[in-house]
């Protein structure tokens, strides 16, 4: 198989792909959202990762950005660096996995493009789109806004699925006053989201996934919840786990006592 013949066979199904670029007709009266991540051989997945479950998962990572600012995906672009060790069968189960969660979100594939490289890589953009001007962002949270999560925490060792939060980020229009999604660790994100917002955090309950422990979920990344603020006097959907307070911008308390602030970080982790 060759890349015309991928190119080809993907054609079949998106429409879109074709010409050098895609022709894209934005939603009138509102903003667009861009966001991309990387899928990696050896940091995202393994060899004993099913084709399936690596498209699946390259594809909800980007999604779940779109989530976190309340927005609506609209296409995406996937970028594959292909390893030695794949072939078309493979190449086939990887975009079946992707097809699947396109479907279910409503997301068209746009276009992309192959190459070759030593270990796997995937490369998934994807625009969506918000109602202009009401883009959940991670600088509106204020001293007194509760803390709330989207779903029950616990890392990359107790996540067998990505879901990406679309539903509730754009329930969180107009009610939410900061939002972002968890990638790196409660802690780190949650930390990130204070510094945006110039407050701290005080955090009571951490709700927890089947076997997860409270250091997992705070510090181990790969959850693609959401967390975000609102005042106390709005109803929103979720969990709650602590209050915005004043304080050094990007502190965090837990039980009363001081958090470290660390989470996963691609770069403290190269080999």
């Amino acid at each position: 198989m060759n890349e015309d013949d991928i190119i080809g066979s993907l054609r079949l199904v998106a429409p879109l792909i074709g010409d050098d670029c895609a022709v894209i007709q934005p939603p009138a009266n509102h903003d667009l959202l861009f966001t991309t991540d990387f899928s990696t051989e050896g940091v995202h997945f393994t060899r004993k990762s099913t084709p399936e479950q690596i498209g699946y998962r390259a594809l909800a990572r980007s999604l779940s950005d779109i989530a976190a600012m309340g927005g609506r995906p609209l296409y995406c672009l996937v970028s594959l660096a292909l390893a030695p060790w794949t072939g078309s069968r493979w190449i086939d189960r990887f975009y079946r996995g992707m097809r699947k969660l396109l479907r279910a979100t409503r997301t068209e594939l746009a276009g992309g493009d192959i190459s070759h490289a030593n270990q796997l890589v995937c490369d998934v953009m994807v625009c969506g789109a918000v109602a202009k001007g009401k883009a959940l962002r991670r600088s509106g949270a204020r001293p007194g806004d509760v803390i709330y999560v989207s779903g029950p925490l616990g890392g990359w060792r107790h996540r067998r699925i990505i879901v990406p939060r679309l539903d509730i980020g754009q329930k969180l229009i107009g009610s939410a006053t900061a939002c972002m999604d968890i990638s790196d660790g409660l802690a780190l994100d949650l930390h990130r989201l204070c510094l945006a917002s110039r407050v701290s955090a005080d955090l009571d309950t951490i709700p927890l996934l089947k076997r997860a422990t409270i250091e997992q979920a705070l510090h181990d990344g790969e959850d693609y919840e959401l967390v975000y603020t609102a005042r106390p006097a709005t109803r929103v959907p979720g969990i709650k786990i602590g209050v915005i307070t004043k304080g050094k911008p990007g502190s965090l308390r837990y039980q009363g006592k001081p958090l470290c602030t660390t989470g996963y970080d691609h770069l403290q982790h190269r080999p």
